[in-house]
């Protein structure tokens, strides 16, 4: 499928970004959950392998033992966390993700996917919970070292088609919040990619797993082509 296809079909054409120098690319996708964010990550690593490119893959919270750690605190227990100390163990895994795999790798010129970044705790602890979204924002700068996705892929699901994809699998705690939680983060999602339009690329979550990935691999490809990226935050 090619690009003018794909974004015919979806309705949004991401515009280049300024070029880059140091041959990496952030790549982050985002999503409610069940959204199918991991297995479009899985597809798009095996395909850029291929192709010749150097990928290296993480999932937040995940990857690092402090984000394992962090992973346990957040889905696993059945203790409820106050918003702020929730924020805060994202904060940290991520923190611990950016300095020890993202920057080196992309000083190294790899492709870097990341199933989550900074825009899930604006849009979950920020929009979600009720803290301050700019205040997130500002916070994940400083923990990341100022780090900003070259491109960040959203695939927006209903929460009602959410709860369908789930099935019977035994839901984690953040899946336990309720409908109105999930329809306050994805709205926090929609007002992200509204915002920065030349960063997202929002797909349509119904659309079948290789009309997505055919979708995805156009525009990833536009990007490393063109050589296009901001990598650090504006001051």
């Amino acid at each position: 499928m090619s690009l003018n296809r794909a974004a015919a079909i979806l309705g949004l054409v991401s515009v280049a970004r300024s070029p880059r120098a140091g041959g990496g690319a952030l790549i982050t996708f985002e999503g409610g959950e069940a959204s199918g964010k991991s297995t479009q990550v899985e597809l798009l690593a095996g395909w850029l392998t291929e192709e010749g490119y150097s990928v290296v893959t993480a999932r937040e919270p995940g990857t690092t033992a402090v984000g394992l750690a962090a992973r346990s605190a957040l889905l696993d227990v059945d203790d409820e966390l106050a918003p702020h100390a929730e924020l805060a163990l994202f904060i940290a895994a991520r923190a611990q993700l950016a300095a020890t795999v993202v920057t080196p790798a992309l000083a190294a010129g790899k492709v870097v996917l990341l199933d989550r970044f900074g825009d899930s705790s604006v849009a979950y602890q920020g929009y979600g919970r009720g803290l301050e979204p700019e205040r997130i924002a500002e916070w994940n700068r400083w923990a990341t070292g100022g780090l900003v996705a070259d491109l960040t892929i959203l695939i927006d699901v209903s929460v009602s088609d959410a709860v369908d994809r789930r099935g019977d699998k035994p839901p984690d705690r953040l899946e336990r919040a309720g409908d109105e939680f999930h329809e306050r983060v994805r709205a926090g999602y929609k007002r992200l990619a509204t915002n920065e339009p030349c960063r997202f690329f929002v797909l349509d979550g119904k659309q079948p797993i290789d009309e997505l990935q055919s979708a995805i691999r156009s525009r990833v490809g536009e990007l490393l082509e063109t050589g296009s990226s901001q990598r650090m935050a504006p001051e």
